[in-house]
């Protein structure tokens, strides 16, 4: 059983935490707030020009978009549990500065390469795969930073309001990188990711961080440290169900997001700027989740809202392979908005136990096991999407996210947090996390 007692000990007491409004949250959270925005802006942009660049100026396949996606995403893999040592040890905002200055450098030589003509499909990829450490910091550091900047009662609320800011993006990137790309090219929209990115490292170096007891560093080793963030996690009955959920999950998203810029091109038989619309569509189905997100959790049990995303992201991807059969663009963009809407609802409501189960001195190490299982199952499916459909065909890749979908939904049912009725029955819960029968 892990030693922290993840009681509300590290977070202001209820009593002393102003109201829960928006008005109420202090002004290094609305920084935040803002660097969030202009961050994953940056990144959707040049996350939707990048696979049209390689088809369409690269001259890629499904191969290829697969093998980029895989790219762009090991970094979760390999970077996460640095990143989440570091985040405990060292000031979080500034981490997350240095990490978005790295994504910074990577944009301006990809713009740089597509200026003068020199860009290849493996500097494309090396260069993705540099500007994704931002990325990475920012999933690791956001949910560990929110909870020194904002009172308990206006954790649910922080963690809305982020998400709604990355729900926005996930309209405008891909719409925006898939026009600029449509009307006037890739040099556009990789400019634009640079002011971007160049705005929010400006705006995370002024954020002022609330002082914590950092990790030791010359008697806590770096290992050590990680030994105690994934006891934490996979001693806790309420966590491990929620990190083997969203391994799958995420496998089986990026087997369809690995290949889906060719699906949409070939079998659809869409352009740039429509591709870039339907990737479009799951941002407004993150934001209509985001949205609804507190009228749900006033409205059905805590544990019933958990379950929604992986329930609602099936149907989504059963929506999707309907296409193998009937072509549709409308299909492929009911399946993203699904895909948006509901799992937003589960990022909200897991981020919030998450924070509220775990001590503030291991939430950088949990996010970043959290993040390296799980976000590392994106390069994993990316690849097997290209292995899938180069070797046997593109419906059998959609087909095999189908089965991977159905695992994560079975997996969130069977489980305990599924049976809370209340984040505060959670709370309760965690104070002994090694007892499954909760």
């Amino acid at each position: 059983m892990p030693s922290p007692s993840p009681s509300a000990a590290h977070l202001p007491h209820a009593s002393e935490a102003v109201p829960a409004t928006t008005s109420a949250l202090p002004a290094a959270f609305h920084r935040l707030t803002a660097s969030s925005l202009t961050a994953n802006l940056a990144e959707q942009v040049s996350l939707a020009a990048a696979p049209l660049v390689a088809v369409l100026v690269l001259g890629r396949g499904a191969s290829g978009t697969g093998m980029l996606q895989a790219a762009q995403t090991l970094p979760f893999l390999l970077l996460a549990i640095p990143a989440g040592v570091l985040a405990d040890r060292t000031s979080r905002h500034r981490l997350m500065a240095a990490a978005e200055s790295v994504r910074l450098l990577s944009l301006l030589a990809i713009l740089v390469l597509l200026l003068l003509d020199r860009l290849t499909f493996p500097l494309l990829a090396a260069l993705g795969f540099v500007g994704a450490t931002g990325t990475v910091v920012f999933g690791v550091c956001t949910p560990a930073l929110t909870p020194s900047l904002v009172p308990r009662n206006a954790l649910g609320q922080a963690n809305r309001m982020l998400e709604l800011i990355r729900s926005a993006t996930y309209i405008g990137g891909p719409a925006l990188g898939g026009a600029l790309m449509g009307w006037t090219g890739a040099r556009p929209a990789f400019a634009f990711a640079v002011v971007l990115s160049a705005t929010a490292v400006a705006l995370l170096a002024g954020i002022r961080e609330p002082e914590r007891a950092l990790a030791p560093r010359a008697t806590s080793h770096p290992l050590a440290d990680l030994r105690e963030g994934a006891a934490f996690l996979f001693g806790h009955a309420l966590l491990r169900p929620l990190f083997a959920t969203a391994v799958f999950f995420n496998l089986g998203f990026f087997m369809l997001m690995g290949v889906y810029v060719a699906w949409a091109h070939d079998h659809l038989h869409l352009g740039a700027s429509a591709i870039g619309i339907t990737l479009a569509i799951d941002g407004a189905g993150m934001l209509v989740g985001a949205t609804l997100a507190g009228r749900i959790l006033r409205t059905v049990r805590f544990g019933v809202a958990i379950c929604l995303g992986p329930l609602m992201g099936l149907v989504a991807m059963l929506v999707m392979a309907t296409t193998i059969v009937v072509p549709s663009a409308a299909l492929a963009g009911l399946a993203f908005f699904l895909i948006g809407a509901g799992p937003i609802v589960w990022t909200i409501t897991t981020t919030t136990l998450r924070q509220a189960v775990t001590p503030d001195a291991l939430l950088g190490r949990v996010s970043s096991v959290i993040m390296t299982a799980t976000f590392g199952a994106r390069p994993v499916g990316a690849a097997l999407g290209a292995v899938i459909a180069s070797t046997i065909s593109l419906p059998a890749c959609l087909l095999a996210a189908v089965l991977a979908f159905a695992i994560q939904a079975a997996i969130i049912l069977r489980s305990a947090p599924a049976r809370l009725r209340t984040l505060d029955e959670a709370t309760a819960a965690s104070e002994c996390p090694a007892q499954p029968g909760r």
